[in-house]
């Protein structure tokens, strides 16, 4: 029964990927309008104490708001370093942008999700690949219950661990678009702050959510929301095709960098005063 069951949700996922009914005009644009954005594959890291079942409904409110590619990364739940599963995330994205000819993804981490994301990004260099990474209740400055929990990676998520002063170090030139949720009511994360990113060399923005339990994060429907914004746009200068893939929304409707745009309409200006 269990390969069945697989088969009839895969089926159904497969379903609500392509269906358009019920959805709002701007989530039907993005479908329409965007198909990189809408393409670029996007990988989940969920935290020590849960799995991949973390993300389900995330996943399925990103299908449907045309969003083709989620991939999971999972780990055990008694690994004892974070370095560890970073390499292992390293693999993975490489294996997706092999498979998909996209050049860069994006990544959603969930708690410590979000930490061996961004140890990825900031110390292996994989912030060539990576296009946005949003994190969600991640301690990205450490968390003090950690200090109370006798485990190898429950040190690592301390204030004062070695992985967070790493990722304290500079990081000039980080191509990664970085996005923080945070909440007042994660239980996990004390203080809350510090599940913020501070660092001056990183393009972070910083999101707060309120009323939000820790667990409750990925299916909360304002953070969904968010995620779903974030990723719908990706910067002009910041294509994740690789170089000979082709989307079909450039074959219609090339975009033309800000910068470009500007200096068109600043000589049309000229041209106009001059005549």
């Amino acid at each position: 029964m269990y390969p069945l069951t697989l088969l009839e949700e895969r089926a159904r996922e497969a379903q609500e990927r392509h269906n358009l009914e019920g959805l709002a005009p701007v989530q039907r644009g993005l479908i329409i309008g965007d198909v990189e954005a809408a393409g670029t594959p996007i990988i989940l890291v969920h935290g020590v104490v849960d799995n991949h079942t973390i993300f389900t409904l995330l996943r399925r409110s990103l299908m449907r708001r045309g969003f083709g590619r989620t991939i999971s990364l999972n780990y055990s739940p008694l690994t004892d370093d974070i370095r560890r599963v970073a390499k292992r995330l390293n693999r993975l994205v490489e294996r997706v942008c092999r498979e998909t000819g996209y050049e860069r993804v994006h990544v959603i981490g969930h708690s410590m999700g979000g930490l061996i994301a961004r140890y990825y990004v900031q110390r292996l260099g994989g912030d060539a690949r990576v296009h946005t990474l949003v994190t969600l209740g991640t301690p990205h400055l450490g968390t003090a219950p950690a200090k109370l929990v006798p485990h190898n990676v429950a040190r690592q998520l301390r204030p004062d661990s070695p992985i967070v002063a790493e990722l304290s170090e500079p990081a000039p030139g980080c191509k990664t678009r970085m996005v923080a949720v945070w909440s007042d009511l994660d239980q996990m994360i004390i203080p809350k702050r510090n599940a913020r990113i501070e660092h001056d060399d990183l393009n972070a923005r910083n999101v707060f959510v309120r009323g939000v339990g820790h667990m409750s994060l990925p299916v909360d429907g304002r953070v969904v929301h968010e995620i779903s914004t974030t990723l719908a746009h990706i910067d002009a200068d910041g294509t994740t095709l690789a170089p000979g893939a082709t989307s079909i929304a450039s074959q219609t409707a090339k975009r033309t960098p800000v910068g470009h745009r500007a200096a068109r309409a600043q000589g049309h200006g000229k041209s106009a005063s001059s005549g």
